[in-house]
């Protein structure tokens, strides 16, 4: 199972520095308040963390910063540039993660490494007042597209199973990793 963390606030340098001792798989820097200097500053500070896992480090819609900072890729927003103009300009190696909340964003992210589907349930970090897709929601993303899809919204330790089992191949959080 893929975990994929999600700062947001509060002190992201002390979340990433212990999701990457755990292992996490993969760690987005989703700090949208920070001006590019400092979102800059704090991918650069963690990638100098201690890596022994080697972790993926993902920065938020900045493909710039996290090329400019040697990070393993982006994470795209929904309705951000498509996966496939960046893959045009990045390096091969380039890491992308996209977003998507309804069956044309999955379609449209047929060349990212993984699609993070939300909300599956309603979120504990935040207030959307999108409709949850559900665990059928999820069922259907997850039968439309080739790429790995990763769970996002409400999800615990007590749901992720069931996200699992769903055909996800693993879950994202804000606060699942808190």
């Amino acid at each position: 199972m893929i975990r994929y963390a999600i700062t947001n606030g509060g002190s992201p340098l002390d979340d990433i520095r212990r999701w990457l001792d755990a292992g996490i798989e993969l760690i987005q820097i989703r700090e949208k308040h920070l001006s590019i200097r400092d979102l800059t500053e704090l991918t650069g500070n963690a990638l100098a963390l201690p890596n022994p896992h080697n972790s993926k480090i993902l920065v938020n819609d900045r493909a710039d910063v996290a090329i400019a900072c040697g990070a393993d890729g982006v994470h795209l927003r929904d309705g951000s540039v498509s996966p496939q103009q960046l893959r045009a300009i990045l390096p091969r190696h380039f890491f992308i993660a996209v977003s998507c909340h309804d069956m044309a964003g999955v379609e449209a992210a047929d060349s990212a490494d993984y699609i993070v589907v939300a909300p599956v349930f309603h979120p504990i970090s935040k207030d959307d007042a999108r409709a949850t897709i559900g665990l059928d929601g999820l069922k259907r993303f997850v039968k439309s597209t080739e790429v790995p899809v990763l769970a996002l919204g409400g999800i615990t330790e007590a749901n992720a199973p069931y996200c699992i089992a769903a055909g996800a191949a693993g879950v994202a959080g804000i606060s699942l990793f808190r």
